[in-house]
């Protein structure tokens, strides 16, 4: 519920009491002075039902409220009291759903309030690039989850596509203006704080940084991620037109941009400029993805460019915002298809390796050998990697295969015909060649594994 104080002059005191007595609204009217000097001013003060503001505001801006001398403040109302009210309500309740509908006007107030100042923003930024840079470094969730809480993304993310819609082209300035310079300096602060890490030493996953599993789903992401955009930009909206919980929806919208623009900076200080550009491809395509699905949630939600006290613009704009959000993100979106596309024929190359394997090894001359594992390893071309081969890994004990402790990894394999026998069958059902990587994993009599004892052997149809 709101509750309303306008200010009226007295050429258009008439016009509106019309239209709020055509509304069935209670009011009361009082003369004051005000500050503006404003002759025979009135303030009007009435409650309204939340879902009454905007369509009652837009009757008397077509009445004439709309020039500088009048004034409307809208306040929160716990309880009103009142028969007529109730009747208002019922009016406006869409056939007896009571839920709340945030009117225009206020939509772009709290948009603009959850916009914090230019020095409190980067400072909240590049503390939250410092946690998530050594969360993702660190390898440890509940880090990456602390820098996403603290950081203050959810006014510039949604205030863009909510000044798109009311027709308020500052704060769509600033809402574009605040997500670009977010996004530039969590990358710059954490391709900093990558680098000190790096001359320190700190290399969790040894040369190749992006073995780190916080690390390694962001630098190739599949198009899971622009559904998580795409979720945090309608949320954002509800969160603001139907007042659920900011804070749990900031922190999505900041899982979004936060941990991929730091996985940016890390990458680039390691000089993987190939996973950078995953990375920054997917902070990209998470940024249209939010403005789209914001924009998008509010048209369908009944918002339109048009308002009190402004000119009312055309739809124009807001539907080129979308024709250029939804163009790029589908031109952004096809090497995350490529991704998706090469995890699904992952799963479906582990799936038959590991029957082909098992198949195999229960084969009787084979009797002595046991699967320990199979492995499709990708190759290091991010952010659109490839299928390098497949890791078949069997144990054996050493007496058994004919192996010493101490056997040289470049002497004969043990089953010289296994290699073979296994690439046949694993690439069977598939068309690409495909390497098949044969280890024997030595055992000692008692059938315990000897670490130090491993004997390589690479096939691809034949030895290599």
């Amino acid at each position: 519920m709101r509750y309303l104080e306008i200010t009226v002059p007295a050429d258009r005191r008439e016009a509106v009491l019309d239209v709020l007595d055509d509304e069935g609204t209670e009011y009361v009217v009082t003369e004051e002075a005000t500050s503006d000097a404003i002759d025979d001013a009135a303030v009007v003060r009435l409650p309204l039902p939340t879902r009454a503001v905007e369509p009652i505001l837009d009757r008397l801006a077509d009445a004439g409220l709309e020039d500088a001398t009048s004034r409307v403040v809208v306040i929160d109302a716990q309880t009103v009291v009142s028969r007529e009210f109730d009747e208002l309500l019922d009016r406006y309740s869409h056939g007896g759903t009571r839920g709340e509908r945030t009117s225009r006007q206020v939509l772009r107030t709290k948009a603009d309030e959850f916009t914090p100042g230019i020095t409190v923003y980067l400072v909240m930024l590049l503390i939250s690039a410092v946690v998530a840079t050594a969360g993702l470094l660190a390898d440890s969730p509940a880090v990456v989850v602390g820098s996403m809480v603290i950081a203050p993304l959810l006014g510039p993310a949604l205030a863009a596509s909510v000044g798109i819609v009311t027709g308020d082209d500052e704060l769509q300035a600033t809402g574009f203006r605040y997500q670009a310079l977010g996004v530039a300096v969590v990358i710059l602060a954490s391709i900093g704080i990558a680098t000190l890490a790096r001359l320190a030493g700190l290399e969790p996953g040894g040369v190749d940084i992006v073995v780190v599993a916080e690390l390694e789903e962001r630098v190739s992401p599949n198009l899971l991620s622009v559904a998580v955009a795409l979720g945090a930009g309608i949320a954002g909206i509800l969160s603001l037109t139907r007042g659920f919980s900011e804070a749990i929806v900031g922190v999505m919208i900041a899982a979004a941009l936060i941990p991929p623009a730091a996985a940016v900076g890390i990458t680039t200080a390691w000089g993987m400029y190939g996973a950078a550009l995953g990375a920054f491809v997917l902070v990209v395509v998470n940024v249209l993805s939010i403005n789209l699905a914001a924009l998008v949630t509010l048209w369908v939600a009944g918002y339109r460019p048009q308002g009190l006290f402004e000119v009312s613009p055309t739809r124009r704009q807001t539907v080129t915002y979308v024709a250029v959000f939804g163009i790029a993100l589908l031109v952004l979106a096809a090497p995350l298809a490529g991704i998706t596309l090469l995890e699904f024929q992952t799963t479906q190359l582990k799936s038959s390796a590991d029957e082909s394997v098992e198949a195999v090894l229960e084969e009787p001359e084979y009797d002595h050998l046991e699967e320990e594992s199979v492995e499709v390893v990708l190759d290091d071309d991010y952010p659109i990697r490839s299928i390098d081969r497949v890791v078949v890994t069997v144990r054996g004990a050493a007496f058994e295969s004919g192996l010493e402790l101490e056997s040289d990894p470049d002497a004969d394999p043990p089953e010289p015909a296994l290699a073979d026998r296994l690439h046949d069958r694993v690439t069977a059902e598939i068309t690409d060649p495909v390497v098949v990587e044969l280890r024997y994993v030595v055992s000692d009599e008692r059938g315990e594994r000897a670490d130090d004892e491993l004997l390589v052997v690479r096939t691809a149809g034949g030895s290599r």
